[in-house]
């Protein structure tokens, strides 16, 4: 089998000869007998001469569409490319957005606070499910100290537990090994909230059975514990158990703080002492 391209060079070279025979009994026709052979060859060779020539034009037009179809693959593909980078713009400005309004939040917030704050990004969570810690990326450099409370504009986030030049581990107040000594503010019943061992839930421990709690109370801090400011906010009242018997009641805290989409904080600077708080 002869390709496409052997073909048509073939019948080009055949086409040129052919020519050449006709022009040469062109040029020597003196004779009827010269222009009966001329004749003759023309009326042979026109009809091959037609079909070569319709081959030609055949395969430039072959040749046009391919380059043709290769030009739109590449402005298709240039074209894909284009978008894809678009989309990827879309996102990282729709990122920036977010990030803007949540910074805005925290520049807000900080603002209209009584004690100093540090921003601070979320960098790294722990992976145990025993454990509900995160890293930040402020330590002793940035004026933060152990047990310096972290917190968002929604809620108190957790306690400074271990800190570096610059890094702190935070302990969330969702651990099972945190206490926060809190309020009730409608009614003042005093308690602690505590983390659980799993969930997103805490518990308002040694609340008094006959201490009128209700679903939807604010639970805020109470400042007794040297750590928090009074006054911030917790969570609230999600569930309230009084049984017959015990001297305290059950009662579950939802915080307000969503620890799933934690990303910036804020670290207290100047906490409140102990002394000061008992003095």
């Amino acid at each position: 089998m002869f390709s496409k391209k052997t073909m048509v060079v073939t019948g080009a070279v055949i086409l040129i000869v052919l020519n050449g025979v006709v022009f040469s009994f062109n040029y020597i026709r003196q004779s009827s007998f010269q222009s009966a052979a001329v004749e003759t060859v023309l009326f042979f060779v026109s009809p091959f001469q037609d079909a070569v020539f319709h081959s030609l034009d055949y395969g430039q037009d072959l040749w046009r569409q391919y380059f043709a179809l290769v030009r739109t693959a590449e402005q298709n593909e240039d074209l894909r490319k284009k978008l894809a980078r678009a989309r990827q713009q879309i996102h990282e400005f729709r990122e920036i957005r977010e990030e803007n309004k949540r910074l805005k939040r925290l520049v807000n917030f900080k603002s209209t606070s009584r004690v100093s704050m540090e921003a601070a990004e979320v960098v790294a969570k722990d992976p145990s499910p025993w454990y509900r810690t995160v890293i930040i990326n402020k330590g002793r450099s940035d004026g933060v100290e152990k047990n310096s409370p972290v917190m968002v504009p929604d809620g108190i986030v957790g306690q400074v537990m271990n800190l570096s030049e610059g890094y702190a581990k935070v302990l969330l107040i969702i651990d099972r090994n945190s206490a926060v000594d809190a309020l009730v503010q409608r009614t003042r019943a005093r308690g602690v909230v505590s983390g659980l061992s799993s969930g997103e839930t805490c518990r308002f421990e040694f609340a008094l059975r006959k201490q009128d709690i209700g679903v939807g109370d604010t639970i805020i801090t109470s400042g007794l514990d040297g750590i928090y400011p009074k006054g911030m906010r917790i969570g609230w009242v999600s569930k309230v158990i009084r049984r017959n018997s015990g001297v305290f009641q059950e009662v579950e805290v939802r915080p307000n703080t969503d620890f799933h989409k934690l990303e910036e904080v804020l670290v207290v600077l100047n906490s409140p002492d102990i002394d000061d708080v008992l003095n």
